[in-house]
């Protein structure tokens, strides 16, 4: 494990950077694992079972 000491605008360049190296399905897939991961983050509110997945389109756009 390597520790690295930077400033939070060096950190997100490089996220940024490593970010736009992948290749766009690469980048679908990080993003849908960031949204599996954010939905595991712990809170106080009762979680609630639904399995269902909406995609809502607005005609108005």
């Amino acid at each position: 494990m390597e520790i690295k000491f930077r400033t939070k605008e060096e950190a997100n360049q490089e996220q940024l950077k490593e970010y736009l190296a992948l290749s766009p399905i690469e980048r679908i897939y990080a993003f849908l694992r960031l949204v599996q991961k954010v939905n595991r983050f712990p809170t106080r509110a009762p979680r609630k079972k639904n399995d269902n997945f909406q995609i809502v389109i607005d005609k108005h756009l």
